[in-house]
């Protein structure tokens, strides 16, 4: 499972999901008749209670509470349901089962400036790391221009980095589809300042091997300051190698611009 390329939209979503905490974070709940919610509850009740079962380690309970939200339709519930067997957290780590519900997500669609904007963009970059890498011993596919084409409606419509960072990364290397630098290098422009390290330090790559040595390298180097630890590993790398063959010159005025860019900041 793409765990990786999910994990900026996750907290993105919790982050709205933390809001159910206010005024809330006191109570107890526990699956049972005490805990006023039932599977005859509300969907959000449902899924409020399987939230707090979650953060309170209960991850059963969880699970139970968003199947029967999700079966009564609530994205939310769908979404947190996906993740966890995407990620075997609480359950078995299932991948079909996760693909199967991330698709009937992005199948449901969503409504412009719906509460659900943010369930439906993570579903899109979860099927596309899915079709981008297949799921062993099932129907699903690699298929890289539908990965692409899933990238591409999570970057443009809904601007997410990730989404954005992927998309250059296909289109520098033909993934899916035709090889267009201009292509990449205007959606990793946009993801490194919408603040994606790894499209900060890749920009620089490609803008290094172009011939702006300096400014390519404080790029690379800037990204190592800020990257995920998703990331930390290559860019690492890519800096080392680009410092290696760089002459002392670019060095030096490489690791002086590095100190004046601002993360996120358009530079």
């Amino acid at each position: 499972m793409p765990k990786s390329e999910l994990m900026p939209m996750k907290l993105l979503v919790m982050g709205l999901c933390l809001s159910l905490s206010s005024g809330l974070a006191s109570q107890a709940f526990a699956f049972d008749t005490q805990s006023g919610v039932s599977r005859e509850s509300g969907p959000f009740d449902l899924f409020k209670f399987g939230f707090f079962s979650y953060k309170e380690g209960r991850k059963g309970d969880a699970v139970e509470a968003y199947r029967y939200a999700a079966e009564k339709g609530h994205t939310g519930s769908r979404w947190a349901l996906a993740n966890m067997y995407a990620d075997g957290d609480g359950v078995p780590e299932n991948d079909l089962e996760a693909f199967k519900i991330y698709s009937e997500i992005a199948q449901a669609g969503v409504e412009p400036g719906s509460e659900d904007t943010g369930y439906f963009a993570n579903a899109l970059i979860a099927l596309a790391g899915y079709y981008r890498r297949g799921i062993s011993d099932s129907p699903v596919k690699i298929d890289l221009a539908q990965a692409r084409q899933l990238y591409f409606q999570a970057a443009s419509a809904f601007g997410i980095p990730e989404a954005q960072f992927q998309l250059g990364r296909m289109m520098l290397s033909g993934e899916g589809g035709s090889v267009s630098v201009h292509q990449a290098k205007k959606w990793l422009n946009r993801a490194r300042n919408n603040g994606h390290a790894g499209a900060l330090g890749l920009f620089g790559n490609i803008i290094f091997q172009e011939g702006d040595t300096a400014r390519g390298l404080a790029f690379m180097t800037a990204a190592l300051d800020h990257c995920p630890p998703k990331d930390c590993g290559w860019l690492q790398a890519t800096q080392e190698e680009a410092f290696s063959v760089a002459s002392e010159e670019d060095r030096r005025k490489g690791v002086a611009l590095a100190q004046n860019i601002r993360f996120n900041s358009g530079e």
